[in-house]
């Protein structure tokens, strides 16, 4: 009994209607007692009621006093309840679920599988019972047309549509579809593909209609507000996809370079060739008077296979370089633009080139972040923690993120130390590794890469110095 009053004492300006029959019920089982009054015959204001034992509130919550009746009560029950009932702040960069409100009546849901040869769209219809699906060939004008097919539908069976709202997984295809229909009023949204729960059993069926089901349902609860169903991947503009692809195609490159090099190596080790440098300037010239140890010239048919390996690798250096030099030239022309000012603004620090603050710009930095946990778990530098009753364990680093940001930073945390000796995080890094073991070394390198990159973020959005960094002097 005790605790009901509590209960309504507490939540009384938050609870429906049917608190007052809770409050019938309670006066015919125990009678109120008399009011207190004035002798002038006024009646007296009464305090809240204090809260039951069991809801006492901390010490902290009542200024660090035991207090808990009268107005610090009444106060700490309000606060309580609020917090209870009230729904936590909704950020602009949100994508974990849908921040406009879903009218059912106005809106058709549709979800399309796609695939190389075909895709099928799945889609829920105001005033229609059935949900109708339908297989069509990889065309955005049939994806179009079946559309407003649906909508005429609904407007016949007396709905008025407002809206379209349209959602695909993320895959081989891109952005491109979900651009092209909101150029056509059409609301496109992008799933994550490891953001949507599936069954767990060994051999569970897949079919495109299953998940056809499965998209329309997280894709349903994201639609209302709730959380955990699905994740939508922010869609990019196409000059943002395209300022990824010289660093993305460098990269590329500079893995064929490797790959051509250790082929031109291992070649010449069969021949117990080993002091032959294919990187060098005049290395294809020197190719023909290279000897193998009994002192016979290299035989025909191997001279001819390292040939067109040096032409080829030729080829590529030379296609790095004019990457580079293109870069170069953006920074120059372009120097005061968002993401080009971003990488002037990094090349500046001592330890940072141009080809990471580069990579680490258009990949990360000048993506819209709601916060420094988002900016780390887009890093992949977050671990994953793995606990079930009394179990408690690190499972290592998630790899959920983008996987060229998380090596460029590992790298570049190393480099930093290197660098940047006397900076605020070159010292909190020297204090936890005193102890010299190369297992904490490691782990806590990965820590130090998580606080570089939320720095980086802040230092080249906000403009918050870098505490003891030492930095280049503008150009």
């Amino acid at each position: 009994m005790r605790e009901l009053d509590g209960i309504i004492d507490g939540d009384r300006y938050f609870l429906s209607p049917r608190i007052e029959t809770l409050k019938a019920i309670l006066a015919k089982i125990r009678p109120e007692p008399p009011k207190a009054s004035h002798p002038s015959g006024e009646p007296v204001c009464e305090p809240l009621s204090p809260p039951p034992k069991r809801y006492a509130p901390p010490r902290a919550f009542l200024g660090g006093t035991d207090r808990c009746y009268g107005r610090a009560a009444g106060t700490w029950q309000l606060r309580r309840c609020i917090n209870r009932w009230s729904a936590a702040m909704p950020q602009p960069n949100d994508l974990s679920r849908s921040l406009v409100a879903l009218d059912h009546n106005s809106t058709i849901i549709a979800v399309v599988e796609m695939s190389q040869s075909s895709w099928l769209v799945g889609g829920m219809l105001p005033g229609i019972e059935r949900q109708p699906r339908k297989k069509l060939e990889p065309s955005p004008e049939r994806l179009l047309a079946l559309l407003h097919r649906w909508r005429d539908e609904a407007v016949k069976a007396g709905r008025t549509i407002t809206r379209i709202a349209l959602a695909f997984e993320a895959g081989r295809d891109g952005f491109w579809l979900a651009r092209w229909l909101a150029a056509r009023g059409i609301e496109a949204h992008v799933i994550h593909a490891s953001s949507v729960a599936v069954s767990r059993e060994h051999r569970r069926a897949k079919t495109d209609r299953l998940d056809t089901e499965l998209l329309k349902r997280g894709f349903l609860g994201w639609l209302r507000g709730e959380r955990g169903h699905c994740s939508m991947a922010r869609v990019p503009t196409l000059a943002e996809e395209d300022a990824k692809r010289p660093n993305r195609e460098r990269d590329c490159l500079v893995g064929e370079r490797t790959r051509i090099v250790n082929r031109i190596k291992s070649t010449l080790v069969r021949l117990g060739i080993r002091n032959f440098k294919p990187t060098l300037r005049k290395a294809a010239e020197r190719l023909a008077t290279v000897h193998t140890p009994e002192g016979t010239p290299l035989p025909p048919n191997t001279l001819a296979e390292l040939q067109r390996d040096m032409a080829r690798l030729g080829f590529v250096i030379s296609q790095i370089r004019e990457i580079e030099e293109a870069r170069q030239k953006r920074l120059e022309q372009q120097h005061e633009t968002g993401a080009h000012d971003m990488v002037r603004q990094l090349a500046r620090i001592v330890g940072v080139g141009v080809e990471t603050a580069d990579l680490l710009v258009h990949e990360l930095l000048s993506r819209p972040m709601r916060d420094r946990r988002a900016v780390a778990r887009y890093a992949g530098l977050t671990g994953s923690p793995d606990e079930s009753g009394a179990r408690r364990r690190e499972q290592g680093l998630a790899r959920a993120g983008n996987a060229r940001v998380r090596r460029s930073m590992i790298q570049l945390a190393w480099r930093f130390l290197m660098f940047q000796k006397e900076s605020a995080l070159a010292l909190w890094y020297r204090a936890r590794t005193a102890d010299s073991r190369s297992g904490t070394r490691k782990t806590m390198i990965v820590a130090l890469a998580r606080k570089l990159i939320i720095a980086l973020w802040r230092f080249v959005t906000t403009g918050e110095p870098l505490e003891g960094v030492v930095l280049r002097p503008a150009s």
